[in-house]
């Protein structure tokens, strides 16, 4: 499977490898060395925390990469009066009677707690490409799905401002 990401997206996990590999990677090495003078290894807690602080970074590192590798590079086709990537909306959630704010951003990004929504998630993919106004059915599986309405929409772009998730 691939991640949609944008070319944001991929500039933002670039600069991140390139601090993990030139300042992370050279502190953790250090920390090993430091940890491994003093003393015996079998009893030495610091050495195995500055191992697997060190191997926890370059886990991280191949992981951005690979994802950089098998990346689906998209960008945003939404009209001027449509829901596209990285737009903040508002819908009417009928059943609760309830007014919620969601910006659409690549799978990445996505942080339901913060209001980030992915625009593979099953309200994300419905609300991509309508219009203030429609009311959209939000398909979840077979059996189970819910109406949404567009109250408002504020068109945004990708300005690297979300964070991107860390592992």
């Amino acid at each position: 499977m691939y991640n949609e990401l944008t070319e944001n997206d991929i500039k933002k996990m670039e600069e991140e490898i390139e601090y993990r590999k030139l300042v992370v990677r050279k502190e953790a090495i250090e920390a090993v060395k430091e940890a491994r003078a003093q003393g015996d290894l079998s009893e030495n807690f610091e050495y195995y925390a500055a191992k697997k602080d060190k191997n926890k970074n370059e886990s991280r590192i191949r992981y951005l990469e690979r994802m950089i590798r098998t990346a689906k590079v998209i960008t945003d086709h939404s009209g001027a009066d449509e829901i596209g990537l990285y737009n903040t909306v508002d819908v009417y959630f009928e059943d609760d009677d309830e007014t919620e704010t969601y910006k659409i951003v690549t799978t990445v990004r996505g942080n339901s707690l913060k209001g980030l929504i992915s625009s593979e998630s099953p309200l994300g993919k419905a609300l991509l490409g309508h219009k203030v106004g429609d009311r959209v059915h939000v398909h979840i599986n077979e059996k189970a799905g819910y109406d949404v309405i567009v109250k408002k929409i504020e068109k945004t772009t990708d300005d690297g401002s979300d964070a991107l998730r860390s592992y």
